[in-house]
């Protein structure tokens, strides 16, 4: 029995016991069609053997003997959150329990939430900033790959000074989209949400970034692009690392900005 395994634990299951797979596919009654008799069971195992994947398992050494931990229990231990993957209401879930658990162990430690999200529910990831704002904690936010849409607002919620993001990520915001059906009534009060989650999400771009309502409400207009270091000149991050400080050093090494051209010199006049 796992009981450190919190996140997948039916994968972990699934990658230690081969077996896993044929009782899944025993359990289901057989289908037969005329191409394969067995067409469900070989398509229950296949997803089996496909579709959950391994999470690692982390072995340490302590004075009672070994124990063991699924990778993302271990990292939490160093407080380390992952927000990976489309935001939802169980991704909210998770992160806020999590972030919870750590101020509860000390409310002054920082926390570490590292970002690769293309965004997702609105009202989930705003769950997820209310947390953020609402601990004593303070949080650095690190965007790996991407950080997209409520993923940008997350990354742009770290404490100020603390947001990072390494030099081939990528960052997006944009307005909030959504479709609404029904009677015309229906419709007209979701499009009157829809505006009033618009101007809110302005108005957190705008407070953590610096940036005027009017700039903010210009460049979210359209999906707006921006590679790491033009996030930091626009206020989402603050740092744009390459690696963490080293032995012997006491900050980490920086991307800096590209040095801007200097200007031609112009040849002097001959003199007569």
């Amino acid at each position: 029995m796992w009981p450190g395994v919190l996140v997948g634990g039916a994968r972990v299951a699934a990658g230690r016991c081969p077996a896993l797979g044929p009782r899944l596919a025993a359990r289901l009654p057989p289908q037969r069609t005329p191409e394969s008799g067995l067409a469900l069971r070989r398509s229950v195992h296949a997803t089996a053997a496909r579709a959950l994947p391994l999470i690692p398992i982390v072995v340490e050494q302590t004075g009672r003997g070994e124990r063991a931990y699924d990778i993302y229990s271990r990292l939490l231990r160093e407080r380390i959150v992952c927000v990976m993957g489309p935001i939802d209401d169980s991704v909210a879930s998770l992160v806020i329990a999590q972030l919870l658990f750590l101020q509860s162990e000390s409310n002054k430690k920082p926390i570490h939430m590292y970002i690769n999200s293309p965004g997702g529910v609105v009202t989930s990831g705003l769950a997820i900033y209310d947390t953020m704002q609402y601990i004593l904690n303070p949080i650095c936010t690190w965007c790996v790959g991407q950080a997209a849409s409520m993923g940008s607002l997350l990354l742009a919620a770290g404490t100020p000074g603390m947001r990072h993001s390494l030099p081939n990520s990528r960052i997006m915001i944009h307005q909030p989209s959504g479709g609404a059906r029904g009677q015309a009534t229906d419709i007209a009060i979701q499009a009157e949400e829809i505006m009033k989650l618009k101007k809110q999400l302005y108005s957190i771009y705008a407070k953590h970034t610096k940036q005027s309502l009017q700039v903010i409400e210009s460049a979210m207009e359209r999906d707006r692009y921006m590679s790491p270091m033009e996030a930091q000149e626009f206020g989402i991050l603050d740092k744009v690392l390459v690696h963490p400080p080293q032995d012997g050093e006491d900050e980490p090494e920086l991307v800096q900005k590209e040095p801007v051209g200097a200007a031609v010199a112009q040849p002097a006049p001959a003199s007569a």
